[in-house]
């Protein structure tokens, strides 16, 4: 506390607090910037950001914790990249703030729609791949095999995403054909390869 205060009266606009090993947890976040936005000298008059790694896989949910909490920058990368377990996720960050804006009260200026190129992109950069199932731009992120949820993605979309895949700069969602597959979407696929056939055929 006395660090920090030192800190503002020498004239320190942001004050970053990081979780440099990831071992915190939301809730642990959440009472450390009340805490510090309560005591800290002048803490009204500086941003409090955080910095927060993947160690135990709670980086995204403790910025978000701390934006709960008054902190109003996070520091994190694009694909979670970073020192040994990642850093927060810049994509995951910024579609929870998105999609759940009612609940945080705040969004981001970032361009959503480029957040997958970003991300594609990055992966070029650094040789490193997206795990298939990684929130928001991994391969598997938009993509449904099950027929039930292939039917109500074909219906109406909101059935079964949150946000458009569009909406992160993703062309479509991605029906899968496999054993799980229904008619339904084994219609749209013949539909999209040119061919017509009725209820009954398929």
């Amino acid at each position: 506390m006395e660090v920090l205060s030192e800190a503002v009266r020498a004239g320190a606009t942001i004050l970053n607090i990081p979780d440099t090993v990831g071992y915190t947890t939301p809730d642990e976040m959440f009472e450390l910037i009340t805490r510090l936005r309560n005591e800290v000298y002048n803490a009204d008059k500086v941003v409090f950001s955080v910095h927060c790694h993947n160690d135990l896989g709670l980086g995204v949910a403790n910025s978000l914790a701390a934006v709960r909490a008054g902190a109003r920058q996070i520091e994190c990368t694009i694909n979670g990249i970073g020192e040994r377990a990642g850093n927060a996720s810049l994509e995951e960050i910024v579609m929870t703030l998105k999609t759940r804006q009612e609940y945080f009260g705040f969004e981001s200026d970032i361009v959503t729609e480029q957040l997958y190129p970003s991300s594609k992109l990055l992966s070029q950069i650094t040789g490193v791949d997206v795990q298939p199932n990684k929130a928001i731009v991994g391969a598997n992120a938009f993509a449904h095999e099950a027929g039930i949820h292939q039917h109500g993605v074909l219906k109406n979309p909101l059935t079964y995403e949150i946000m458009t895949p569009q909406s992160v700069g993703i062309k479509s969602s991605n029906l899968v054909m496999g054993k799980h597959s229904g008619r339904f979407a084994l219609g749209q696929r013949i539909q999209e390869l040119g061919f017509d056939l009725n209820d009954i055929d398929t």
